[in-house]
């Protein structure tokens, strides 16, 4: 859904990339630090209650995902060999990182928050973001595609860090519980979708 986006957002990375590369920084250097930012802020702040500033820690290196990307992408330009380890590190990572985030929110709410069913929607959500993200990787290894659904990583983040942040600032707490339950219904519903693509696919592909 925010793929339409991604244009400006990687023209809005080309600047501080091109200087990241300049000074000798390498794309898996930003990628692991973003990683280690994201989860000292779920598991420092956000598993403790903090909860605006663990959303502002995790954004901004959420934001990382944006220059590693664009660092690529420029090397790879300047005719410099495309390394796969790269994009494999950084799609390891973003599960790591995406377990942090919801790891402190199933801690919170099973711990000071106490609310074990809210503490079961967040792990749900863990759960059924690493299966979507599973799904499309290894429709991809069988040859085919899954870039379909209507909760891809960047929604996940959004519809999460959003509401976090401002129940941090004083909304109320019923804004977090109603994005949760709306993040479960809506991954649980992509995993569907991309399950029906595949099979679409690999129906087609069997009649050729």
């Amino acid at each position: 859904m925010l793929n339409a986006l991604r244009p400006a957002i990687t023209r809005i990375a080309d600047a501080p990339a091109e200087r990241l590369l300049r000074a000798g920084v390498s794309p898996d250097a930003v990628t692991l630090l973003g990683t280690v930012g994201v989860v000292a802020g779920a598991l420092g702040l956000v598993a403790r209650g903090e909860f605006f500033a663990g959303t502002l820690v995790c954004t901004l290196f959420v934001l990382t995902d944006m220059l590693d990307g664009a660092m690529a992408r420029k090397r790879a330009a300047r005719g410099v060999p495309v390394n796969p380890f790269g994009g494999w590190l950084d799609s390891t990572c973003d599960r790591v990182a995406d377990a942090a985030v919801f790891g402190a929110l199933v801690w919170w709410f099973s711990g000071e928050g106490d609310d074990r069913v809210l503490a079961g929607v967040a792990l749900f959500a863990l759960v059924a973001g690493a299966v979507v993200s599973y799904a499309k990787a290894r429709a991809e290894g069988l040859g085919l595609s899954a870039d379909v659904g209507l909760m891809e990583r960047a929604e996940r983040l959004v519809l999460t860090l959003t509401p976090l942040g401002l129940v941090g600032i004083g909304a109320p707490d019923v804004l977090l519980e109603v994005a949760l339950w709306v993040l479960a219904v809506a991954t649980a519903v992509t995993v569907v979708q991309r399950a029906l693509e595949v099979r679409r696919q690999a129906a087609l592909a069997t009649r050729a």
